[in-house]
């Protein structure tokens, strides 16, 4: 099985040439929050595969779900005035969940796609109010909102720009809102959200407010290393986006279906976009599949500009796909049935708690997060906050330790990165945190031992 892989299987975001030497961990099958690789050792999937399984690796109802769609209709499209019941279905579910008032929804494959999507609507958009300027989009350093050509424009993460050219140039790019890491000496956390604010409408008015489409953003950042906003960050934010009439689109794709203790981030922090983006745990990430949510403001000139062009021309093959919404719908009855989002609240607060006993750990500068989401800043000087040699190398070999004490977890720049099932007990919780003090006291062992 190795072998195949190691001859056809370019994957991602890993080294290729030292794959061909190392070779895969061949994942062969899940169970709870537990997956077991192809020599029989068990992991506890700390990171929820790619902050994705909200339910874990073995939740059969959603296979259930997908048979049923699959013996009645196994595909359809919503292309020319063609649906299915399942899409509707889903979509009124949607509306009927959303945070603050939606209007439509337009179905994708991925999160990377929903994000290109919403781009391609501002600018149709924009020409269909006669703004054709009003084209850029403001992000931040550390966001992360995809992968496709337009969407790395978006994404703030320097690893994932080298050596792919940048296409979008109309991105600008605030600071990331990280106090511990971006706050000046002694600043509180609402000064430097009114710093951040300041920033913001600095940049709108150097721009040009009738150039700037929109702001998009996840209410707690997620690949850039679970950044949870300081205090008063979304209200000053929201309010320079209202005085400029900037639209605001909340990359939920990680944060929503509970995972911050809230159905969705906006609930958390009052956030009302225009636009919300969904994926991963809509369906738990058992099928690929992301929505659109999109409120009457937003919507309407698009829907104008369609009748008078003669349609939307936009869309993916399996844009609605029938076994995905099926899947969905019944991953968002299971959140409901089940109170999770209130479960991930209880069972973070627990998770925070464990991982915030190793504070006093050399090697530990800061905790945080929100949820069930989790970081551990790792640093090796607590006053400069100073890692081990290049950015990254010191939570890469703690990622690999964990990995080997068999917690998956995922290093991003110093920190160590928890995103476990939303199932998850407080007895695999604590295996979360003693795995983790262990890590860290092997880990100071193996730089104690580095000659001077």
């Amino acid at each position: 099985m190795e072998a195949r892989d190691i001859a056809h299987v370019l994957h991602c975001a890993t080294d290729a040439v030292v794959h061909a030497e190392i070779g895969p961990t061949v994942i062969v099958r899940g169970e709870g929050v537990f997956v077991y690789d192809s020599e029989g050792k068990r992991y506890l999937e700390g990171m929820s595969g790619m902050w994705s399984a909200g339910l874990g690796f073995s939740e059969k109802r959603l296979g259930e779900a997908a048979k049923r769609q699959m013996d009645t209709l196994p595909f359809y499209h919503i292309f020319a005035h063609r649906s299915t019941p399942i899409v509707i279905d889903l979509a009124e579910k949607l509306i009927q969940i959303a945070p603050v008032p939606m209007s439509k929804v337009f179905f994708t494959n991925s999160g990377s796609e929903a994000n290109d999507t919403v781009m391609k609507f501002l600018w149709y958009r924009a020409r269909a109010m006669g703004k054709p300027e009003k084209r850029k989009i403001i992000t931040r350093h550390r966001a992360y909102h995809g992968a496709t050509i337009g969407t790395v424009c978006l994404t703030g993460l320097e690893v994932n720009h080298r050596n792919f050219d940048l296409l979008v140039s109309d991105v600008i790019r605030l600071t990331c809102p990280h106090l511990y890491r971006d706050g000046l000496p002694d600043e509180t956390e609402e000064e430097f959200s009114t710093r951040l604010a300041s920033e913001l409408e600095q940049k709108i008015l150097e721009e040009g407010p009738e150039t700037v489409a929109a702001f998009i953003a996840e209410p707690v950042m997620g690949g850039g290393g679970v950044i949870v906003p300081p205090a008063g960050y979304w209200e000053k934010m929201q309010a320079v986006l209202k005085k400029y009439d900037i639209l605001l689109i909340a990359d939920e794709v990680i944060n929503g279906f509970g995972r911050t203790g809230k159905m969705f981030g906006s609930e958390l922090y009052g956030i009302e976009p225009d636009v919300i983006v969904l994926s991963k745990q809509l369906t738990s990430s058992y099928i690929p599949f992301a929505a659109i949510l999109m409120n009457e403001k937003f919507v309407n000139p698009i829907m104008q500009a369609s009748h008078e062009l003669g349609g939307l021309f936009h869309g993916f093959t399996n844009c609605g796909h029938p076994v995905a919404s099926a899947v969905a719908l019944e991953t968002i009855k299971i959140v409901e049935e089940r109170n999770l989002p209130a479960w991930a609240e209880a069972m973070g607060e627990r998770l925070r708690a464990g991982l915030s006993k190793y504070l006093s750990h050399p090697l530990v500068g800061e905790v945080r997060g929100v949820g069930l989401l989790a970081a551990v800043e790792l640093v090796t000087d607590k006053v400069t906050k100073a890692g081990l040699g290049r950015v990254g190398k010191l939570a890469e070999i703690a990622a690999d330790k964990m990995h080997d004490h068999g917690v998956i977890t995922r290093p991003v720049y110093d920190a160590l990165i928890f995103c476990p099932p939303m199932i998850i007990s407080e007895e695999e919780v604590e295996l979360i945190v003693d795995t983790l003090g262990r890590t860290l006291d092997e880990l100071l062992a193996d730089i104690k031992a580095i000659p001077a």
